[in-house]
C-alpha cells in the first residue's frame, strides 16, 4: 500500500518538506530565507523567536523555519527538530572568532535522535566579504569529515544570491531521492 501511495504522491506532487535554517546570530539566515522566497534582499533585524515561510523550488514546496541564533535562543532549537527533513546551517565565513562555537552548536544539534535522517546543507556565507574562510576552511573548522549525515558545503553570499540556487538544487535532489 505504501508503494502505491508514494507512486500517486509522485504523480500529484510531493508533500511539503520541513527545513530549519540554523546558525549563530548574524550569519545571514533571515536574509537567505527571504532571498529564497521573494528573490531579493529584505532589510532584516535580529530574529527573536522564528520566521516561517513557504519556499517553492522545482516541484517541491518547503516549509522553512528560520530560528534566531542568539545564545539565549539556541537551547530552544530542539523544540523544532521533530519531522525535519533538512537543515540549512549558515556559517558567517568572516567570523573566525566564533567558528568554534558554531562547530559546537552544529555537533550538539546533529547528536539529536530527531535529526538523524536530516540532510544537512552548510552555507559558507558572506563569501563576498574580503577575508572570508573558504568552504574548505569552513569544512575543516566545523569538523564535517566525521559527520554521518548526508551533507554538502556551498560557497554563498546572501546579499548577492551567489550559491543559493546551486544549494537548493542539491537539496531538492537529495530530498527527492530520500524515501
Amino acid at each position: 500500500m505504501g508503494g502505491l501511495m508514494s507512486y500517486f504522491s509522485g504523480l500529484f506532487g510531493t508533500r511539503e518538506r520541513r527545513i530549519l535554517i540554523l546558525g549563530l546570530d548574524g550569519a545571514g539566515k533571515t536574509t537567505i530565507l527571504y532571498k529564497l522566497q521573494v528573490g531579493e534582499v529584505v532589510t532584516t533585524i535580529p530574529t527573536i523567536g522564528f520566521n516561517v515561510e513557504t519556499v517553492n523550488h522545482k516541484n517541491l514546496k518547503f516549509q522553512v523555519w528560520d530560528l534566531g541564533g542568539q545564545t539565549s535562543i539556541r537551547p530552544y532549537w530542539r523544540c523544532y527538530y521533530s519531522n525535519t527533513d533538512a537543515i540549512i546551517y549558515v556559517v558567517d565565513s568572516v567570523d573566525k572568532d566564533r567558528i568554534g562555537i558554531s562547530k559546537q552548536e552544529l555537533a550538539s544539534m546533529l547528536a539529536e535522535e530527531e535529526l538523524k535522517n536530516a540532510v544537512i546543507v552548510i552555507f559558507a556565507n558572506k563569501q563576498d566579504i574580503e577575508g572570508a574562510m573558504s568552504p574548505g576552511d569552513v569544512t575543516k573548522a566545523l569538523g564535517l569529515s566525521s559527520l554521518k549525515h548526508t551533507y554538502q558545503v556551498f560557497k554563498t553570499s546572501a546579499i548577492k544570491g551567489t550559491g543559493l540556487e546551486e544549494a537548493m538544487e542539491w537539496l531538492t535532489t537529495q530530498l527527492t531521492q530520500q524515501k
